[in-house]
């Protein structure tokens, strides 16, 4: 199982000093927290995609690029990668070159947001959220596996005769996630591609989320891509923790009462009830997160988000090592030692995918190695089943 950290790039006062840190500052501190993680042994780094302030993430591939050449080990990814409001092109284009830089050491999470205005800066109608996710992702899954693409739809100006360049590493596009909150069209949508479905639980009750992972896991299996508990899904959490489960609260306290994020609505002890946020010793977040498991059935990736809330980067680093020395192993031992046969433990890694199409014989020309092209879904053919998500809950 992957456990690791996301960052949404925020800009936020210390409570406790008065410091607000520069764009540039927290844009640095970005970097050395992930390359901290990549050192501590953590899996997954994954950057937020924001373009407003007071996030600084608005380029998560250039990030990306420079941790690749930066970092061994650590798979490089986005918390959110905007399909909405992105040129599908420019993310088919972006993201095979960050494919190919850190070889094959890369994911990404679509999304589309939770930013109002960025919808117009952008020159898109907001109340065409979910028909812009389906039709631009259905356009990038062809610019991927398709290497002379026509096309025409909705959104964007017709492609005819267009390639996307550079081609995805060894002809096979990268794994995608698909990361929603409230919208079970987004769960229907990676089920039906066989993708990944990322539930950023974060400000969510357990039940909410459950929902939302049964939903996509029926809808998996009813596509034919394997058993529901085969398909493949992670989760969003928060923690802060000391030795001392007091020392925790005290210190964390005056972040959580004045960070923006939290809405200056519930106190800590609230809120941490009501969602998966877990402030205390870290037996308190392995008895916490061990739980998870019991609500959405085995999953394969876990994110935390740690460096929010105008916290000091010496206290975020101090927070990975705790998360990879005492947290990770006791989690992932727990995890896995439940995990029943046939179930995957990690997400599908680039080499376990280009096998995997090679069997079939559905590999993508790359321009070098001269195979055959694959021809994947039509753009018509991504927008059928989502008409029918949700029906279930009454979501």
């Amino acid at each position: 199982m992957q456990f690791g950290i996301f960052s949404v790039g925020d800009v936020t006062t210390d409570p406790t000093t008065g410091h607000t840190p520069s764009d540039t500052e927290r844009t640095k501190a970005m970097i050395a927290i992930a390359e901290h993680a990549d050192q501590a042994g953590l899996d997954v780094f994954a950057a937020g995609e924001h373009h407003n302030p007071p996030f600084v993430t608005s380029s998560p591939t250039t990030m990306l690029g420079y941790l690749a050449g930066t970092t061994e080990n650590i798979v490089l990814s986005t918390a959110t990668t905007l399909i909405t409001t992105n040129d599908p092109v420019k993310i088919a284009e972006d993201y095979a070159m960050l494919q190919v830089i850190s070889d094959g050491r890369m994911d990404l999470m679509m999304g589309r947001g939770n930013t109002g205005p960025v919808y117009p800066w952008f020159g898109k109608d907001i109340r065409k959220g979910l028909e812009l996710a389906t039709e631009n992702y259905a356009l990038l899954r062809r610019l991927w596996e398709e290497e002379v693409v026509d096309w025409a739809g909705n959104f964007r100006t017709p492609l005819q005769g267009f390639t996307a360049t550079p081609r995805p590493l060894d002809g096979v596009a990268p794994f995608v996630w698909h990361g929603s909150i409230r919208s079970p069209q987004i769960a229907e949508q990676a089920a039906y591609y066989g993708d990944g479905f990322f539930h950023n639980n974060i400000f969510w009750p357990i039940q909410h989320t459950e929902q939302m992972v049964k939903l996509y896991r029926s809808r998996y299996e009813s596509y034919g891509h394997g058993r529901a508990d085969q398909a493949i899904v992670g989760l969003g959490g928060q923690f802060f923790a000391r030795k001392n489960s007091q020392a925790a609260k005290d210190e964390f306290r005056p972040y959580f009462n004045n960070a923006p994020v939290y809405g200056h609505g519930p106190s800590m002890e609230d809120f941490t009830a009501q969602t998966p946020l877990t402030v205390g010793s870290p037996q308190e977040v392995i008895d916490r997160y061990a739980t998870m498991r019991d609500h959405v059935g085995d999953y394969q990736r876990q994110l935390f988000l740690i460096d929010h809330a105008g916290l000091p980067l010496k206290t975020v680093l101090e927070q990975i090592d705790i998360l990879a020395e005492e947290i990770v192993p006791a989690l992932r031992a727990e995890n896995e030692s439940k995990r029943p046969e046939g179930v995957p433990s990690n997400p599908p890694s680039h080499a376990e995918r280009v096998a995997a199409a090679r069997a079939k014989g559905a590999v993508a020309s790359t321009h070098v190695d001269g195979e055959d092209e694959w021809t994947g879904l039509t753009a018509e053919a991504g927008t059928k089943p989502l008409a029918k998500a949700g029906a279930a809950f009454g979501l």
